[in-house]
């Protein structure tokens, strides 16, 4: 099991995007570059911001890297941020993503109309998120 979030956690859940032909099929088009930002929570063991850079392309994530830093990942078309216990509800599958991006649960960056036009490819993210064997920084051990 891989901790959420950490580098093993990013390769997993990269290892299922790029294995799933639904993705494949729903993100064909869709290019781009997206940062992820899980925003501090000392409280819950993440003591700074952690942004995951990631590019998108053929319906493939081409590549992933994990705590690049903000200057690395800020410019990135789409820059998808959120408390860590947020991102732990989307993964947990108790937050809906889409729903959490218009009701600003989820702060986006970028042209959201692009974004929502790629739900089906957004949702199997989610879905594939949530089936990666996962604990929690902050789950009791």
């Amino acid at each position: 099991m891989s901790v959420f979030p950490s580098t093993e956690w990013l390769q997993s859940y990269v290892q299922r995007i790029n294995a799933s032909e639904e993705f494949e099929e729903a993100a064909s088009t869709f290019d781009a570059e997206i940062a992820f930002v899980f925003e501090a929570e000392a409280e819950s063991g993440v003591p700074a911001d952690i942004w995951c850079h990631t590019e998108f392309g053929g319906g493939k994530c081409k590549w992933a890297e994990y705590d690049t830093g903000e200057e690395k990942a800020k410019d990135s078309t789409f820059v998808i941020r959120a408390p860590y216990s947020s991102w732990k509800g989307v993964i947990r599958g108790e937050i809906d993503p889409i729903e959490g991006m218009l009701d600003g649960d989820l702060m986006v960056t970028g042209h959201l109309p692009t974004l929502l036009r790629y739900v089906r490819a957004t949702d199997e993210l989610v879905s594939l998120a949530a089936h990666v064997a996962s604990t929690f920084v902050d789950d009791p051990r």
